[in-house]
C-alpha cells in the first residue's frame, strides 16, 4: 500500500516506487534477452572455437582432443593446399564483386531516385530487389542450370546469336571464376541500390534546391551536396558487402564446389572442406580463427578510415 504522511492534519499519499524507476535497471532488463542470446549463440561458440584451434581433434579418429599449441596455425601456412592462393582468389573476388555491385547500385539508385513519377516504378523496384531475398543456395542452383552447356538458357541464346559451339561456363577455367562473380553481382547489386536510395533520401531538400538555384553543374551537386550527406550510408553498405563477400560459400558450393580444379576455391570453401568433409575439427577451427582475425582487421581499417574522413569533414565544417 502507498505510504501516507500527516502534516497539519492533511494526508498526502506518496507514489509507489517501482523497481524500474531506476533507468539503469530498466535498460539492463530490456537488454537481458539480447545479451543472453548473444552469449549463448555467439560468445560461447567463439570461445569454444578458439580453444579447439589449439588441439588436434578429428571426429573420425575416436580419440580425445590433444593439445598441440600453435601447430595447427603453422600447418595452415605450410599446408599443401596453399592458403595464399585461396586468399588471393578471395580478395580478387571481394574487390571485383563489391566494386561492380557498388557502381551498378549507385547508378540504379540515381535512376530510381530521379524518376519518382515513372509509371510502374514500384513494380520495377520490387522486381529489382527480388534476387536479394532469395537464398544463395537456391540462387546457385538456379544459375547452374542457366549456365549448363547442354540445355542452359544462356547457351540457347548464344546459339540463337550464331555461336558455333556451347560454352561450359562453370567447367571452363577461363569462365568459371567470373561466372560466379557475375551471379554474386546479380544477387547483391539490389542491396547497394537500396543503400544508395537510403543515402539519397538523407540529403536535405533545401540544400538541393539551393544548389539548383545557384546553377551548380550536376557533378558538383553530387560531390558537394549528395556525397557529403550520403557517403556514410554508402560506405556502410560497402563495408557490409565486403564482410559478407569474404565468407562466400553457399553460392559457390551448388555452382562449382570450388572447381574446376581450384579456380573458384575461396577460403570459405576450403574451411568447409576441412570441417565437414575431412572432419579435421582442430585444423578447421584454427583456419576459422585466422579468417576471423582477417575479417576483424579489414573491418577495423575500414572503420578507422571512415571515421578519419568524418573527423576531417567535421573539422572543416567547424572552421567555416
Amino acid at each position: 500500500m502507498a505510504a501516507v504522511s500527516q502534516s497539519g492534519g492533511s494526508k498526502v499519499a506518496s507514489p509507489r516506487k517501482s523497481l524500474f524507476d531506476d533507468r539503469r535497471i530498466l535498460v539492463l532488463f530490456l537488454l537481458a534477452p539480447v545479451l543472453c542470446f548473444f552469449i549463448v549463440f555467439n560468445t560461447i561458440p567463439t570461445l569454444w572455437l578458439l580453444g579447439l584451434s589449439f588441439h588436434n581433434f578429428s571426429l573420425t579418429s575416436g580419440m580425445p582432443p590433444e593439445f598441440i599449441g600453435f601447430r595447427n596455425f603453422v600447418q595452415i601456412f605450410y599446408n599443401k593446399n596453399n592458403i595464399w592462393a585461396d586468399l588471393s582468389r578471395t580478395f580478387i573476388f571481394v574487390g571485383s564483386a563489391v566494386s561492380i555491385q557498388t557502381a551498378l547500385g549507385i547508378l540504379l539508385g540515381f535512376l530510381f531516385w530521379g524518376s519518382k513519377n515513372m509509371p510502374g516504378r514500384r513494380i520495377a523496384l520490387t522486381m529489382l530487389f527480388t534476387p536479394m531475398v532469395l537464398t544463395p543456395v537456391a540462387t546457385g542452383t538456379f544459375w547452374r542450370f542457366i549456365y549448363d552447356p547442354t540445355f542452359g538458357v544462356l547457351n540457347a541464346i548464344l546459339r540463337g546469336l550464331g555461336a558455333d559451339h556451347p560454352i561450359d561456363f562453370l567447367g571452363d577455367p577461363t569462365f568459371a571464376y567470373w561466372a560466379v562473380v557475375a551471379v554474386d553481382c546479380w544477387m547483391w547489386t539490389p542491396f547497394m541500390t537500396l543503400m544508395t536510395l537510403a543515402a539519397l533520401g538523407s540529403v536535405p531538400k533545401a540544400e538541393l534546391e539551393a544548389a539548383e538555384v545557384d546553377r551548380l553543374p550536376w557533378w558538383q551537386r553530387v560531390r558537394l551536396v549528395i556525397w557529403h550527406h550520403g557517403k556514410f550510408i554508402i560506405m556502410l553498405g560497402v563495408l557490409l558487402r565486403t564482410i559478407d563477400s569474404f565468407k562466400t560459400l553457399d553460392l559457390i558450393i551448388p555452382m562449382t564446389k570450388g572447381g574446376p580444379g581450384q579456380q573458384t576455391r575461396l577460403v570459405a570453401v576450403e574451411l568447409n572442406k576441412q570441417a565437414f568433409e575431412s572432419f579435421n575439427m582442430g585444423f578447421s577451427s584454427a583456419y576459422a580463427v585466422l579468417l576471423l582475425l582477417i575479417s576483424i582487421a579489414m573491418t577495423s581499417v575500414f572503420i578507422y578510415v571512415l571515421n578519419l574522413r568524418r573527423r576531417k569533414d567535421s573539422a572543416a565544417g567547424g572552421e567555416t
